[in-house]
């Protein structure tokens, strides 16, 4: 017996509405429902499968540290060619809130590519173009 793969990524975020709106206006995501008594939102590209949850905005919030927290390092989300690496770059990059850590750049030795930067709600996340490896 083993598992078949992610179900699905739950992620909790500082700002509900502007993450949502960063996966569906941004990347073009599915929005695939919302509960507000939780209150959280589910958003999909079609493979991927996310489940956005609302921080409690009682409590101090906390900002991710890659070095020291436990948990969620990054999500990385994959394109089709260099050509919509860049392209994604271009569109993120002008994103209200986007942190960007790096532009695209060789992974590795290439010819594999990627960029990385924190969304508005503070998750890291990863564009790889895998150039087909």
């Amino acid at each position: 017996m083993t598992t078949k793969g992610i179900n699905h990524l739950g992620l909790t975020v500082r700002d509900l509405d502007q993450t949502t709106a960063f996966f569906t206006d941004l990347l073009g995501w599915t929005s695939l429902g919302r509960d507000d008594s939780y209150p959280r939102t589910t958003v999909t590209d079609g493979q991927a499968r996310f489940t956005l949850w609302q921080a409690d905005r009682s409590q101090p919030m906390t900002d991710f540290n890659r070095k020291t927290n436990i948990g969620l390092h990054h999500v990385a989300l994959e394109v089709a060619t260099k050509e919509d690496l860049f392209e994604m770059a271009d569109k993120v990059r002008d994103w209200p809130g986007i942190v960007m850590e790096f532009e695209p750049e060789p992974l590795g030795g290439g010819p594999r590519m990627h960029m990385m930067f924190a969304e508005p709600g503070g998750i890291r996340v990863e564009i790889i173009w895998p150039a087909g490896q």
